[in-house]
């Protein structure tokens, strides 16, 4: 992945996790409303940390790691240091993240007219938080892939992928996994797609001729 790797991702979900209570009634509220539902507020706070923590301790700079340790950056109403820090970090990532998906951007727009019709269809009509259904190799030029897209923005339904010519695919596939971001560039005689699965963090590559798409309803090409 030259642009949505792993560490990307993992970074961008530390992004989601710096965001705090605005004052401290909504904090209150949020105790209150954990109370009302029979939950344990502290007990969730403390495992979202502890699945966080390595990535927290990673990705942000050591001034933070104190209140990691101690657990006050989710257990306690934050600091007002801790939160300007939280923001010039966020900030920071913010730029980035812009700079990242422009870049992306300018590449894909400086290749499209290369690029397979079907493969720009690929593209342009993300498949992001389609579950991977099936993986089948019928022969050694072939990659078949089936998604259940229900849910997202395009198709609605399931959808198989037919890879032809395919030159490399690496790593697997993980089987029930879902399709985060991907990212594409042309090849002497089609393209390259990389694509980012959660359940397990994957980064896949995938190097063929062509593709072939297919809406469940009718199985028609679209």
């Amino acid at each position: 992945m030259k642009y949505f790797t792993a560490n990307w991702y993992r970074e961008s979900q530390v992004y989601g996790f710096l965001v705090f209570h605005e004052t401290m009634e909504d904090w209150e509220e949020d105790i209150a409303w954990h109370t009302r539902e029979g939950l344990d507020f502290e007990e969730r706070r403390r495992n979202d940390l502890e699945h966080r923590k390595p990535d927290l301790l990673e990705f942000l700079p050591e001034s933070f790691h104190p209140y990691i340790e101690d657990a006050s950056i989710r257990l306690q109403y934050p600091t007002p240091e801790l939160r300007e820090m939280a923001a010039i970090w966020r900030e920071g990532y913010s730029i980035r993240s812009r700079r990242l998906w422009e870049e992306r951007r300018v590449n894909y727009q400086a290749i499209r007219s290369s690029l397979p019709d079907s493969a720009v269809q690929l593209y342009e009509k993300s498949l992001h938080d389609a579950r991977v259904v099936s993986i089948e190799r019928p022969s050694e030029s072939e990659l078949v892939l089936v998604l259940d897209c229900g849910g997202c923005m395009h198709y609605d339904t399931e959808v198989k992928l037919t890879f032809i010519g395919v030159s490399q695919s690496s790593p697997d596939i993980p089987a029930g996994g879902f399709w985060l971001y991907e990212e594409i560039d042309k090849t002497e005689d089609g393209f390259e797609l990389r694509v980012l699965f959660d359940y397990p963090l994957t980064e896949a590559t995938i190097r063929a001729r062509d593709v072939r798409i297919e809406a469940s309803a009718g199985n028609d090409a679209i």
